[in-house]
């Protein structure tokens, strides 16, 4: 049986859809079309070394974050009382199999091992290079968190043993002392060829005390990001997609490049954003450097100094609140 939802904007009650005008995603022979011209495809290096950087701190202030990237959609986030994991992959495939699809090309910035015990794991959305079953067992296994994530996802987490909270843009949940609001994204689901967009995607505006972070899971442009500014207020730190946008044809319904990742940044009014979805898997045709170079040249045209990129395992410490 059809799993129903309320109907919405962004619903009919089965399937869920990205509101307003919008680029239509590409079908089946859009993809063939795609993956037979490897000719344009960059050639990824087998395997990157991490630079090495120093661990994350234990705690933070009342008035700091700590946001360490481990990789493509991964945060840990160190917040006043509380830690935080953002769609965790730490597979070496993102795929359903283990043995192909998708490989890696760095480690997680942080090992599985050396994660800190996370009081909440956010899931944008069911992509398996975001919600990766052998993590979250294995996060499931040793800490039990508490898991937020996106309507219709809940019952695939179910089959996992895990016992998720599930949001509609715009609702919200608490979890000790963060408040967790579910927030827009122009994106799909899917898991198989017969579930498409039978869940739904998004991001998550997380709040504690007067501070905000904002994890945008994963998104192509539109007007969304003012949206969130109007209703949630502009985010002290927003963690937002850079890579995977090649080619455009292809890819702009559902995934920004980074000069429109700039301009997102600048609707959001976010004091910091973070790249992030970037050199780790190779999902679509740019090289694996491409992304932060176009980021930096984009935010010079543009004269912005307050979003840039952090190495793999790297730990930026940012303010909320406002302070500075």
């Amino acid at each position: 049986m059809n799993q129903t939802f309320p109907l919405s904007d962004h619903c009919d009650g089965r399937l869920f859809f990205n509101p307003g005008p919008v680029r239509p995603a590409r079908g089946l022979m859009q993809v063939l079309r795609w993956r037979l011209r490897a000719e344009n495809r960059a050639v990824w290096p087998d395997r990157v070394q991490n630079p090495v950087f120093a661990p994350p701190p234990g705690s933070v202030g009342p008035d700091r974050v700590a946001v360490t990237f481990i990789g493509h959609a991964s945060f840990l986030l160190r917040l006043p009382g509380a830690v935080v994991l953002t769609d965790p992959v730490f597979s070496e495939r993102c795929s359903p199999v283990s043995w192909a699809g998708p490989k890696r090309a760095r480690a997680p910035g942080i090992a599985l091992a050396d994660v800190p015990r996370p009081d909440v794991v956010l899931l944008s959305h069911n992509h398996y290079d975001h919600m990766d079953f052998p993590t979250l067992r294995a996060l499931q296994a040793r800490f039990a968190p508490r898991f937020v994530t996106l309507l219709g996802n809940a019952r695939i987490l179910a089959k996992l043993g895990i016992a998720a909270t599930e949001l509609d843009w715009w609702q919200n949940t608490t979890a000790g002392a963060l408040r967790i609001t579910a927030t827009p994204a122009r994106h799909f689901s899917a898991r198989t060829p017969f579930d498409r967009n039978r869940t739904l995607w998004g991001g998550f505006m997380v709040s504690v005390g007067a501070g905000t972070v904002l994890f945008a899971g994963d998104s192509g442009a539109g007007s969304h990001w003012g949206d969130i500014r109007d209703r949630l207020g502009a985010p002290d730190v927003a963690l937002l997609p850079i890579g995977a946008y090649e080619p455009r044809w292809f890819m702009a319904p559902v995934h920004m490049n980074p000069a429109e990742a700039v301009e997102a940044h600048i609707a959001l009014g976010a004091r910091r954003s973070v790249g992030m979805h970037f050199g780790t898997f190779q999902l679509t045709d740019e090289a694996i450097d491409a992304p932060p170079a176009a980021l930096e040249a984009a935010c010079q045209a543009t004269g912005t100094e307050t979003f840039a990129t952090l190495g793999f395992g790297e730990t930026g410490m940012f303010a909320l609140g406002g302070r500075g």
